[in-house]
């Protein structure tokens, strides 16, 4: 349910409902991407925060200025709040607007991948290193080269290599670019043109660039054709995940602003992906922003919703339900209120 008629929401009721309640209290967090590293949980979210914006399409009132990294030690233990990770005054390139990260492990060290609006106003993405998966992270003094738009999300494939996948329209900027060039006059193709895709890329073997040039990700439907720009209850807005089950590739994504997070497979980490439908149903608040993780032998999807803030969408909580898949490998969707 996003933000409609919020004044009229009993919370109290919706939590009753709720299939799971916020890890963390204390403190407002949202986008969080899980991985489990030495077996433990550790969630990488950003953190939300109340910057005094006024609210428009371009989330500027999204401020967050830091990453707090919250661990749990199974996945029914409390979370834990492990502190200030990375602050955006650490980061010579960057000006404000710390929005959804991700986070890697390579050869012992821990890699924290975060998008920022530079001080010309264009989001880029950077990487932060550390040797501890709770940070503190240490910020490369210049953004990814190349790098531009929100929501990295990194893979790591069976062979060992990895992908990072990024991209966001309206205030995530990917309607300004067109093979990875940003130009003003750029803008989200006409309702009957082939919708923007998500942007993929091999990683450097330092986990610190891109090993090519960036990729558009073709999202198809049931018929193999290009889904259009105007489907909005199935293309692609932001939020970009990818996990692999059974041997399939698996990208989930959210349509923003027809509030779903959805997927779809394919045979590749570069697809194309055919859509296969809905994994969550609406959340309170505007955005939806996944990730799933598989924690011994079931999987999960973490995800956020502004019930905690009654409704303030720029004040989100991070949530955890699990997720089961059909014997055909569809997921079943969740409802969010239905418990």
């Amino acid at each position: 349910m996003p933000e409609n008629n919020i004044e009229q929401t009993d919370f109290k009721a919706l939590d009753k409902k709720a299939i799971s309640q916020p890890l963390i209290k204390h403190i407002y967090t949202a986008d969080p991407s899980a991985h489990v590293f030495n077996d433990k949980i550790y969630i990488y979210p950003s953190h939300d925060i109340d910057a005094g914006i006024p609210f428009n399409d371009n989330g500027d009132h999204f401020g967050m200025e830091d990453y707090h990294v919250i661990s749990m030690d199974s996945i029914n233990s409390e979370a834990k709040d492990n502190g200030v990770a990375l602050h955006v005054d650490d980061v010579p390139w960057a000006e404000r607007q710390m929005w959804a990260p991700d986070a890697a492990h390579k050869d012992g060290k821990y890699y924290l991948y975060f998008p920022a609006k530079a001080h010309d106003g264009i989001f880029k993405i950077g990487v932060a290193i550390s040797d501890s998966p709770i940070g503190p992270f240490i910020p490369e003094p210049e953004a990814i080269s190349g790098s531009y738009s929100i929501d990295p999300a990194v893979f790591e494939d069976e062979d060992g290599q990895y992908y990072i996948y990024f991209g966001g329209i309206w205030g995530g900027q990917l309607q300004k670019y067109r093979n990875n060039i940003y130009s003003e006059i750029n803008q989200e193709p006409q309702a009957d043109k082939q919708a923007l895709g998500p942007i993929v890329a091999k990683l450097s073997a330092d986990m610190k660039q891109f090993a090519e040039e960036p990729k558009e990700i073709l999202i198809l439907d049931e018929n193999g054709k290009s889904l259009l720009a105007g489907d909005h209850e199935r293309r692609f807005f932001e939020a970009s995940w990818v996990h692999k089950y059974n041997g399939k590739y698996y990208f989930s994504y959210s349509t923003g602003d027809t509030h779903f997070i959805c997927y779809a497979t394919g045979d590749s980490p570069y697809g194309p992906f055919t859509y296969k439908g809905r994994i969550l149903n609406p959340v309170v608040g505007w955005t939806t922003h996944h990730s799933i993780c598989e924690y011994k032998g079931k999987w999960y999807l973490f995800y956020h919703d502004s019930s905690l803030s009654k409704g303030i969408t720029h004040l989100r909580s991070i949530k955890v339900a699990e997720i089961n898949y059909n014997e055909d490998g569809s997921i079943v969707p969740l409802s969010p209120y239905t418990n």
